[in-house]
């Protein structure tokens, strides 16, 4: 367990029972492979660790008793005494409702109405996992620099880049200044200019985009308040990052890589933050809003109907 991701989640409150799959999910890759065993164990089979005592689970998972209390420890509970009463409540409710009739594996040959089923439950999970895990202190936090700044810069490339440029339109829309960036010269050169008032925010689901990284340092530097929007929250991104904000790190596979899933809860946090900052900046959000609509409604008449 690294002293980053100690300092972290410290003082968070225990995450409630249908929070720990996505915290597990959020948290395996900064973990020992031995507790990584612990963590998958316990969000595989709750109700089958809830009855194990310490030393039970131990032995289950070929660990040792301190192994399994740093797992629940790091996953944000005091102890593992707190971490069994949430996997018993985890139990309970998973058997109050039906298991999901579809797995997020998708076959080469499965038919295409087995893709769209797999797609939107997967799809589903991500979003579910990011909400559960989203610091709402954090997001707060960044909502409220985001309404007073006096410019917003937005570092994306890739998947992460399309994912930067919605997130600016928004923003434009209700009348604020921002900027998307997938250049990352121009990123850099653009982040010199920033100051205090300004914002800055990098997008990377790896946490480790060096073309997304340095740009937020220089930002960061610059005195400028800046924001993390990343699947790892202890990735190399976040030291330069004064607000986090975590997303879900759903599976990957052949067919669908990390930045089909990665792009689903970034678009979530994305949202939050611009429903977030339209609902402070209301007075002048709203009429900008409507203007921008005006503006557009002719583009979206019928054909026949315009002049």
């Amino acid at each position: 367990m690294t002293q980053e991701v100690k300092e972290i989640f410290a003082g968070e409150a225990p995450p409630a029972p249908a929070a720990l799959a996505a915290k597990v999910r959020t948290l395996a890759p900064s973990m020992t492979r031995s507790m990584q065993r612990v963590a998958e164990a316990v969000a595989g089979d709750p109700a089958g660790c809830a009855a194990l005592t310490v030393t039970g689970l131990a032995e289950l998972t070929g660990t040792s008793e301190a192994t399994v209390v740093r797992t629940a420890r790091l996953l944000g509970y005091p102890g593992y005494r707190d971490l069994r009463l949430a996997l018993a409540g985890l139990a309970a409710q998973q058997q109050s409702g039906r298991a999901p009739a579809v797995t997020a594996d998708i076959a080469v040959d499965d038919p295409i109405a087995d893709v769209v089923a797999k797609l939107a439950y997967d799809e589903q999970q991500t979003l579910a996992d990011t909400a559960a895990g989203l610091d709402t202190v954090q997001l707060g936090a960044a909502v409220s620099a985001l309404a007073a700044a006096r410019r917003i810069d937005i570092y994306g490339v890739g998947a992460s880049g399309l994912v930067a440029q919605d997130l600016a339109q928004k923003l434009l829309r209700i009348g604020l200044i921002a900027h998307p960036h997938s250049d990352p010269h121009l990123a850099v050169t653009n982040a010199v200019q920033l100051r205090a008032k300004d914002v800055a925010i990098a997008i990377t689901h790896s946490g480790s985009t060096g073309d997304v990284i340095e740009p937020l340092r220089v930002a960061f530097e610059r005195g400028a308040t800046t924001v993390a929007i990343t699947g790892r929250p202890n990735g190399p991104v976040t030291q330069y990052a004064d607000h986090i904000l975590t997303t879900s790190t759903a599976r990957e596979s052949e067919l669908r890589p990390a930045a089909m899933s990665s792009r689903t809860s970034q678009l979530l946090v994305v949202d939050c933050l611009f429903v977030g900052v339209a609902q402070r900046t209301y007075e002048t959000a709203a009429p900008a809003l409507s203007a921008s609509y005006e503006a557009l409604a002719h583009r979206h008449s019928p054909r026949g109907r315009t002049r």
